[in-house]
């Protein structure tokens, strides 16, 4: 088997013809600037023609199912080539049902655990029921003292409609006693007319003895009239020590082979493994359908409190015609309302009828139609709320309508562990399957190496609990101890996505493998990076071959072997400027990254002289946040100085996004913004007067679809489309700007509406898009693009990147300023019409931050950046320092969540937030300057520093 991986003549993209020498069962990480050339190496050709030979290899009957690949790779050879498996950095599936467990399958495991060896519970009266052996029942019996007399008796479940039926009945079965209640008569009997109710049969009637030997005849007989008893009452009997004192009532327990309540009778439901599965008829909660939310309309969204009801109070979707007007003039008449009255000074009873309606009482409507017709209409009113919360869940119209109006509340009736209640009450160790999945790893760890099981339920779950434990092991060990089973895919970041995965592919042990990673370490704290590199090195020792696309140092420091691609990005790009192992890199005089690793360069930016947290706070110069209680926040204060560049430091769950994210950002936005955003639970928030408003720019993409693009999210598309209108063809055709817009029907292509692709939903699985046939992807329609400017059609434009773009557009400032700026934060490379999909987390934040720094600054403006280094090499993180700076010189703050060393390096406040992940987070661990946080013992990042300084 060859040594390497040999990739020959690779033209992918930018990349020039390179030939590149991979060890295999080693550790490479390619580096390089953004835009360099790195990912089309390792993604588009290796991966790609790893997945091109798979795909040759199949039936073409199966390829007819599977498809081709959206591109192939422009190589001309690749020698040993391994089967591939790429982890990057797409976030896990959007789909609702999707979760921690079920991707990585640890929730099949619980699945097994809860249906095999759980405790259940009665979902009436909480009484554990289960199936009685014969041993638990003469346990039962030995707990009495000897010589007490006890009965066996079957319960006889069937209608009878004579006492003589009755007797008849349990002659023909050989018995000749049975009860009515607690009444014990013979079949002998004279009776009175009685209720044939709660009837059983007695089966045998005993002495208590020593029933310890299984031999002795006493106890044969007791295990021949339990057996006859479960016979007899179909599952079910019970034992009643009989007592001679009337003032004292006899013992009843029940007992069951079957699942039955020993204490009240109700018989559950019988359990399979689907039954704890949410994606199931079986076990899903009735209410939310497994998804353990309700969507609930607020009534802070729904109305605006400062109208009266006639002026147009209600602004929920379709309320505005006249038919619910004259509607609500009879409901407001009727019911005593004053719809002049502002909304908020109505009363609760006022507000409660108009928000939930007013029952079965029923109203006579009088209206015109739009043609002036005379219409009469009875109905019931039911209310603002429950007509939308209705509307929504018939699924007639489009729920995207509704977005704007509702939250996801937990559902009521399974508290948001969407399974039934006879699901949910299935316990191991005092937790049902929902509960245990609302663990942390790190949580659920200590729970299953604490569990306290019998003999016989240790062999049944042996299994089960080894591959559990192992998995979160694995997730621990790639820094996801914080994480909980029961998280949402759709809430997981790019990062931890890929860590799950990357756990997920150390649990299956799988050998000689070409794993290709993309920045793994995003997301990561320095303390977590180490627990990474381990996993990455146990991944290889297994006799993998790991290529890592990667900027950490870390990560490159304890690698086999580096590919440096460069010099710079796109066509300035696609070279290998060095390779070899750390030594080579740092030796190498073309190497862009050599000088970084060597430090004979630093990242450290200059910057105008900025004032000390202590002198900003006498001056009031700070926004306080007060009692900060979000997630696993410990209800702490946090100062942030103003005027200053401020970096939120702390371990991954630590607690730093629910503090910056949920509760400042969303806060700020909502009151310099006029945001409506839900902000995370805090007392209160001092210092707004400092500021006038809000930049928060996160790594949420720029747009949801092909539509939305660098260009049209930064506004430099539209001096643009007014170039091409002043042209000359353009003028004499009577095209306006509008013309060139693929939002308009003149000028776009109406197969594709505009958007160069074909959307294909998937449902529950991700939108699937293609190439428009008709415009081949250029947007547009044939007349639109017969308009030129310079040669180019304004399809052209969009395929060019930003750098080609400002030649293009070099005599047009007001289009040259806003690309400069795309251009100074690192995205030249990228093209003006690259679709929004296809950008990363880190490059969808550049766009933002370009935008707004394109806009003209107040200097009373608090910027909030969550992770702006993801993806960039310490050439661009140099750029974006830069910039960064020069906003705080201007009388900006500027706050950044950050785990890279050198932004942290050329902070001017710190805050570390922990000093652990999850519930051992959440505290305020430092606050102040670089030399302080070294001496802080509790905080991680104060280690980390010392150690980077002292490399």
């Amino acid at each position: 088997m060859s040594k390497y991986l040999e990739v020959i003549g690779a033209n992918t993209h930018n990349l020039k013809n390179i030939s590149v020498k991979i060890p295999k069962n080693k550790m490479t990480v390619i580096t390089g600037v953004s835009g360099s050339g790195k990912s089309s190496l390792a993604f588009n050709t290796i991966y790609n023609v790893g997945q091109q030979k798979y795909l040759e290899s199949l039936s073409s009957y199966a390829r007819m199912f599977i498809g081709g690949l959206d591109e192939e790779a422009e190589v001309n050879e690749i020698i040993g080539l391994s089967p591939t498996i790429s982890i990057d950095q797409k976030t896990t599936s959007k789909n609702p049902r999707s979760t921690v467990g079920t991707i990585t399958e640890i929730y099949d495991y619980y699945k097994v655990l809860y249906l095999n060896i759980g405790d259940r519970k009665c979902i009436k009266c909480g009484t554990i029921v289960k199936k009685d052996s014969i041993s638990d029942i003469i346990d039962y019996i030995s707990k009495f003292e000897d010589n007490r007399k006890f009965i066996i008796k079957a319960p006889f479940g069937r209608d009878f409609l004579s006492l003589n039926e009755l007797k008849k009945e349990i002659l023909d079965l050989g018995f000749i006693r049975f009860s009515i209640g607690d009444n014990i008569f013979t079949v002998n009997d004279e009776l009175e007319t009685v209720k044939l109710d709660n009837i059983s049969i007695i089966v045998d009637r005993l002495v208590k003895k020593d029933f310890s030997s299984d031999d002795s005849a006493d106890t044969k007989r007791l295990k021949d009239s339990i057996n006859l008893a479960y016979k007899v009452g179909n599952g079910q009997l019970e034992i009643v020590f009989l007592t001679e004192d009337k003032n004292k009532k006899d013992e009843k327990q029940r007992f069951s082979n079957i699942f039955v309540c020993s204490n009240c009778g109700h018989i559950p439901a019988e359990l399979s493994i689907s039954s704890f599965s949410f994606n199931s008829h079986a076990g899903a909660c009735p209410d939310c359908h497994g998804l353990g939310v309700r969507k609930v309309f607020l009534e802070e969204k729904v109305i605006n409190s400062n109208l009266t009801l006639l002026e147009g109070a209600i602004v929920g979707p379709g309320f505005g015609g006249d038919y619910f007007f004259e509607f609500l003039k009879e409901v407001g008449k009727k019911n005593r309302i004053n719809l002049n009255k502002k909304y908020s000074d109505l009363t609760k009873r006022e507000k409660d009828l108009i928000l939930y309606g007013t029952g079965d009482k029923k109203y006579e409507v009088h209206f015109k139609t739009e043609s002036g017709a005379k219409r009469t209409f009875t109905s019931k009113y039911e209310g603002v709320i429950n007509t939308l919360t209705r509307r929504y869940y018939d699924g007639g119209a489009d729920k995207g309508i509704y977005d704007e109006y509702v939250l996801d509340m937990d559902c009521p009736v399974c508290n948001g562990y969407r399974l039934n209640q006879e699901s949910l009450s299935v316990y191991i160790n005092g937790l049902n399957i929902g509960q245990l999945s609302d663990l942390s790893v790190s949580n659920s760890i200590k729970f299953f190496k604490a569990i306290k099981l019998t003999k016989s339920e240790e062999k049944i779950s042996k299994k089960a609990l080894k591959n559990i434990i192992e998995r979160l092991e694995f997730l621990a060990g790639v820094g996801l101890d914080y994480i909980t089973i029961s998280r949402k895919a759709g809430t997981i970041s790019g990062g931890e996505s890929q860590r799950i995965r990357l756990a997920t592919q150390l649990g299956t042990k799988l050998e000689g493998i070409i794993y290709i990673l993309d920045e793994p370490s995003i997301g990561l704290h320095p303390r977590d990076n180490d627990m990474l590199i381990e996993n990455l090195k146990k991944l290889r020792d297994l006799g993998n071959t790991l290529i890592i696309v990667e900027h950490d140092e870390d990560i490159m420091r304890e690698s086999d072997y580096i590919i440096d691609i460069g010099p710079g990005a796109g066509i300035h790009g696609g070279e290998v400027v060095a390779e070899g192992t750390i030594d080579d890199i740092i030796n190498n005089p073309n190497s862009i990254t050599g000088p970084y690793l060597s430090r004979k360069k630093d990242i450290f930016i200059k910057r105008g002289k900025r004032e000390n947290y202590l002198d900003l706070r006498k001056k009031g110069k700070e926004l306080k946040i007060i009692g900060a209680k979000e997630h696993n926040l410990k209800n702490i204060n946090v100062s942030i100085p103003l005027e200053n560049f401020v970096v939120v430091t702390g371990v991954s769950g630590s607690g730093k996004s629910s503090l910056i994210n949920d509760i400042l950002a969303n806060y700020l936005a909502n009151e310099l913004n006029r945001a409506k955003r839900e902000s995370g639970q805090f007392k209160e928030i001092l210092g707004l007067e400092n500021l006038d408003k809000t930049v928060i720019i996160d790594q949420s993409p720029i747009g949801r679809t092909p539509r939305s693009n660098p260009a049209t999210y930064t506004g430099v598309f539209t001096p643009i489309r007014e170039i091409f209108a002043m042209t000359e063809e353009a003028q004499i055709r009577g095209y306006g700007p509008g013309r060139f817009s693929f939002n308009t029907r003149s000028g776009r292509c109406e197969a594709c509406e505009g958007d160069g692709l074909r959307k294909i939903e998937m449902h529950f699985l991700p939108t699937v898009y293609v190439e428009c046939e008709v415009c081949s992807g250029k947007r547009y329609n044939t007349e639109t693009l017969k308009i030129k400017y310079k040669g180019k059609t304004i399809s052209d434009v969009l395929d060019m990147t930003i750098e080609e773009a400002i030649k293009f557009f070099k005599n047009h400032p007001k289009v040259v300023k806003i690309l400069n700026v795309l251009d100074e934060v690192g995205l030249g490379y990228v093209k003006l019409g690259q679709s929004s999909t296809t950008l990363s987390g880190g490059e969808s934040q550049r766009v933002k931050l370009a935008t707004e720094l394109s806009k003209r600054s107040t200097t009373k403006t608090f910027y909030i950046l969550d992770e702006p280094t993801t993806g960039l090499h310490f050439q661009d993180v140099t750029k974006l320092l830069k910039i960064l700076h020069s906003l705080v010189d201007k009388g900006n703050t500027v706050l950044v969540i950050e785990h890279n060393m050198d932004v942290i390096l050329n902070a001017d406040h710190l805050i570390d937030i922990g000093p652990d992940g999850g519930d051992r987070g959440g505290n305020l661990v430092y606050e102040g300057g670089i030399e302080g946080i070294q001496k802080c013992k509790e905080s991680f990042t104060g280690q980390a520093i010392k150690k980077y300084l002292g490399k």
